[in-house]
């Protein structure tokens, strides 16, 4: 594919995706927490994720002790391209009054535009169904870039979302920063991951933690989530999220 291709398809899709923002809380691919990586499912690759979020050793809910529901997600590559790739997800929050949502995401590898050039990603997600309440809409831009001499990979983006995303005072905070890292400590077996998303709203946070591969598309991902605002999030959860890629 010639590269004015790629950047009209890039445009174009953009355009579909952005845009008509009110169609589209779901997860994208992620580093840990939020969704600043700059991976996206290969074409026709079905990613099954069962992710789980709860405090540990507090007894009761008066006592801290607090879960959120459980994140049942469906995301699939729909691009047969290796210059372009798009995904596309559904996820089902069990339970909740408003449990499905959406995302999508498109962009391209590195070293597509010239040699070392960084990866490239666009996408919506937290895109719920009930107007005021779940409609996040968080549009998102992330660049990505594997280091020299095997030091890992960088992510760095930023997001913007609807005025349904505000702080625990009620106060719209729907923009920030985010920041994600990944190295594999044993290759193709266990990779350390952390991110960070700022802002005092649902998104708000990060954690650190370690992924095991069970096969090369089988893992478990465990460790601690903190929160910006803990009048929206709660204290710091332990997270478990099972990943399978058919």
């Amino acid at each position: 594919m010639h590269r004015q291709k790629i950047l009209s398809l890039v445009f174009a899709l953009f355009v579909f995706v952005v845009v008509p923002v009110g169609f589209v809380f779901g997860t994208p691919s992620t580093t840990y927490w939020s969704p600043c990586v700059f991976d996206i499912q290969s074409y026709g690759v079905l990613h099954i994720g069962v992710d789980n979020y709860t405090t540990i050793g507090k007894k009761s809910l008066t006592l801290g002790g607090q879960d959120f529901p459980t994140d049942f997600g469906l995301t699939i590559g729909v691009f047969p391209y290796d210059e372009v790739k798009m995904e596309v997800g559904v996820d089902l929050m069990e339970p909740s009054d408003d449990p499905l949502y959406f995302n999508a995401k498109i962009g391209t590898p590195e070293n597509i535009f010239f040699a070392d050039s960084p990866a490239l990603n666009i996408g919506i997600f937290n895109v719920g169904t009930k107007s005021g309440v779940t409609d996040y809409n968080i549009f998102d831009f992330i660049v990505g870039k594997t280091l020299p001499f095997s030091l890992g990979r960088v992510h760095l983006g930023y997001y913007a979302g609807s005025n349904t995303l505000k702080d625990s005072s009620g106060n719209v905070d729907n923009k920030g920063f985010m920041v994600g890292y990944d190295k594999y400590i044993y290759e193709d077996k266990i990779l350390f991951a952390g991110d960070y998303a700022a802002g005092k709203n649902a998104l708000g946070g990060g954690g650190i933690g370690v992924y095991f591969f069970f096969t090369n598309n089988i893992s478990l991902l465990v460790g601690p989530v903190w929160f910006n605002d803990s009048g929206i999030n709660g204290d710091m959860k332990w997270t478990s999220q099972l990943d399978i890629n058919l």
